[in-house]
């Protein structure tokens, strides 16, 4: 009996010097698969957002058509985003 206390105390000690120093090597802990997903649809939506504003605006101001360059660029930037979406969508989440 002695002894499996003995084993288990050592298996913890092992376990927590193990963890302390990986710690103070910064390696963090491996990151799930649906943070990145997510992370991704973000990047997508505030990409479209912003460089299809942009680029409608650049539109706009070059050509002189006022508000529909920008609807247009927007649009087509907005659709091309939920597409790629639904296709990180179909990934599987790990």
């Amino acid at each position: 009996m002695a002894d499996d206390r003995q084993t288990d105390d050592l298996d913890a000690r092992i376990a927590s010097a193990k963890a302390a120093g990986l710690s103070r090597a910064g390696v963090a802990a491996p990151q799930a698969k649906g943070y990145g997903q997510g992370s991704k649809v973000l990047a997508l939506l505030l990409g479209a957002l912003f460089g299809g504003g942009i680029m409608g605006w650049a539109l706009d101001q070059w050509l002189g058509t006022s508000p529909w360059a920008l609807l247009i660029v927007l649009t087509l930037a907005i659709v091309g985003a939920f597409l790629n979406i639904i296709k990180i969508s179909k990934e599987r989440a790990q």
